[in-house]
């Protein structure tokens, strides 16, 4: 009998735009705060992943001026769903923020497991 945690797929959902004014450094803030919680995942035997991960390059790609222009609407929380779509739970981090929530609402909606501290996730080594 196999008792050993798994490794879960975990996106790591918290601010990007709340709150920054969309002030470039704030935002690569928000963004820098995810990258280590999504470390601090992986260190633990499990794969956070962002939605900012793959959008922002998209972004860049499709001519984004910034945040809120079409290129980001067409891409950036659709993106985040796919992405929660193919993951096996969620970590809510950080402050307010809509796109987040939005996440956390659609993983629950999904049967999904809703994380909202590194410290409630099984250990996977």
């Amino acid at each position: 009998m196999n008792t050993r945690p798994h490794s879960l797929v975990i996106l790591v959902a918290g601010p990007y735009r709340s709150g920054t004014g969309d002030d470039p450094r704030k935002l690569e803030a928000n963004v820098r705060a995810m990258n280590e919680t999504a470390l601090a995942l992986f260190r633990a035997g499990h794969l956070g992943v962002t939605g900012e991960a793959l959008a922002l390059p998209l972004l860049e790609a499709a001519g984004s001026t910034g945040p809120g222009d079409a290129a980001y609407e067409e891409i950036f929380h659709p993106v985040a769903e796919q992405l929660l779509s193919r993951c096996d739970a969620v970590l809510r981090i950080g402050g307010p923020s809509e796109g987040a929530d939005l996440m956390v609402a659609r993983a629950r909606a999904w049967g999904k497991a809703v994380y909202t501290g590194l410290d409630d996730i099984p250990a996977a080594r």
